[in-house]
C-alpha cells in the first residue's frame, strides 16, 4: 500500500423554489475513504455518500458507487461499481500489479453528476518466481544452486492443474497432490502436501507421476539438504563463524517477519542480521495433516524433501525462530501435512 488519501467533496445544488419561495437546496457530500486489503490485483474501496435536501424532492433514480481509472480524476466514462447505502463499501478484482489506480465516489441522477475527491492507490507487486512463468530467483552454493524463494505455482510442469484444497476434512484424507493458502487466505504464502512434490496426480498407481518442479530443476532429497547444511556451515555461516557444529539458522533466514526471541544466535534475535547465506526463508509455518488447521507462521520455516520415511511419513527440514540450528534429516511429517518447497538445478 503505497499512497493513501482521505478526501470529501460538498456540493450545494439549488434548483427553483417551493410555493413560499424558499429555494430548493439539494446538498449531497460525497467521501472518498482510503482504499484497503490490496493486493497485487484487489483492492477494496470505502466511502460515505449522504444527502440533505431541503424544499425539493429528492430524485429517486439515483445511481451511487465509485468510478476508478489509471487516469487522474476518473468520470462515469471510465470503469463504474455501483453500490448502495451511505457507508459504501466494495471489493475490486482484476486490477494490473504493481500500478496506481485513482478513484472518486459518485452520485448521479436527474440533477446532474457529483464526485468525491480523488484518492490514490498502488496495487502490490506481483511476486516473483515461476507463479508469473518466470525462472525462480536463485543462488549458488558450492555445487548446488538453489532457489531463494518459496515455490509458488499450481501446476504441474506439463501445465496440468494442482487443485487448491480448502476444506480440512477433505485435506486430511488427500492422497494426490494439493495446495492451499496459509489459513486458506489468497494474500498468505501457498503450502504444498508432499504428494504434490513428488508429482502423485491421481490415484492410479499405473499412471506415471508428474514433475512438480518447472524444468531445469527439481524438489531436493534429504540428502541434497544435508549437503546445503555441511557446506554452509564449513564456510562459516554459523553466526559466530565457526566452522563447525550447526548455528547456520540465523544465516539462512529472512530479516523480518519473526517472532521475537532474547536467545543469541537465534533468527529471531536482532533479525536485521540474519540472511547473510542469502538463502532468505521466510517464517511461513505449515497446514497440520487430520484436520488440525494451520500453525506456526512467525516462528517456523518448514520445507519438504523428496525422501519418505514410511507409508505415511516423509523427511522435512526446518528453520525454527527460537534455535540457532537448521534443522535437518532427524525427523519426518505426515505426507497430508502442508509445508513450503525449495527447488533445486538439475
Amino acid at each position: 500500500m503505497k499512497k493513501l488519501l482521505l478526501l470529501s467533496a460538498l456540493f450545494i445544488f439549488a434548483c427553483s423554489t417551493d410555493s413560499e419561495g424558499n429555494p430548493c437546496i439539494y446538498e449531497p457530500t460525497l467521501t472518498t475513504q482510503a482504499a484497503t486489503d490490496i493486493t497485487e490485483t484487489s483492492a477494496t474501496l470505502n466511502g460515505v455518500i449522504s444527502i440533505v435536501s431541503e424544499n425539493c424532492d429528492v430524485p429517486n433514480n439515483t445511481e451511487q458507487g465509485f468510478v476508478y481509472s489509471t487516469e487522474i480524476q476518473p468520470t462515469l466514462e471510465d470503469i463504474q461499481v455501483n453500490v448502495n447505502g451511505t457507508n459504501i463499501s466494495t471489493t475490486i478484482e482484476g486490477l494490473e500489479p504493481n500500478t496506481t489506480y485513482y478513484v472518486r465516489s459518485f452520485l448521479t441522477n436527474t440533477l446532474g453528476d457529483f464526485y468525491g475527491d480523488e484518492i490514490s492507490f498502488s496495487t502490490e507487486e506481483e511476486p516473483t518466481g515461476s507463479c508469473d512463468g518466470a525462472p525462480y530467483p536463485s543462488i549458488v552454493y558450492g555445487t548446488q544452486e538453489w532457489t531463494v524463494e518459496n515455490a509458488c505455482h499450481i501446476t504441474y510442469r506439463d501445465g496440468t492443474p494442482i487443485p487448491e484444497v480448502t476444506d480440512d476434512d477433505e485435506w486430511a484424507n488427500l492422497t494426490t497432490g494439493a495446495w492451499c493458502y496459509y489459513n486458506n487466505d489468497p494474500t498468505k504464502h501457498r503450502l504444498y502436501n508432499w504428494f504434490a512434490v513428488v508429482g502423485i496426480h491421481d490415484n492410479d498407481e499405473n499412471t506415471p507421476n508428474k514433475e512438480f518442479a518447472p524444468e531445469g530443476w527439481h524438489v531436493p532429497s534429504d540428502a541434497e539438504w544435508t549437503t546445503l547444511k555441511e557446506h554452509l556451515i564449513a564456510i562459516g555461516y554459523n553466526y559466530d563463524g565457526t566452522t563447525t557444529e550447526n548455528k547456520i539458522a540465523k544465516s539462512m533466514a529472512s530479516t523480518t517477519g519473526w517472532l521475537s526471541s532474547t536467545t543469541l544466535g537465534t533468527p529471531g534475535n536482532n533479525q536485521s542480521t540474519n540472511n547473510s547465506s542469502g538463502f532468505n526463508a521466510y517464517p511461513k509455518g505449515w497446514r497440520w495433516g487430520f484436520g488440525m488447521g494451520f500453525d506456526g507462521e512467525g516462528g517456523y520455516a518448514v520445507f519438504w524433501s523428496t525422501t519418505d520415511y514410511s507409508s505415511s511419513d516423509a523427511y522435512f527440514f526446518d528453520i525454527n525462530g527460537f534455535r540457532e540450528y537448521f534443522f535437518t534429516g532427524a525427523d519426518f511429517y505426515y505426507k497430508v501435512n502442508g509445508n513450503s518447497v525449495r527447488l533445486v538445478k538439475d
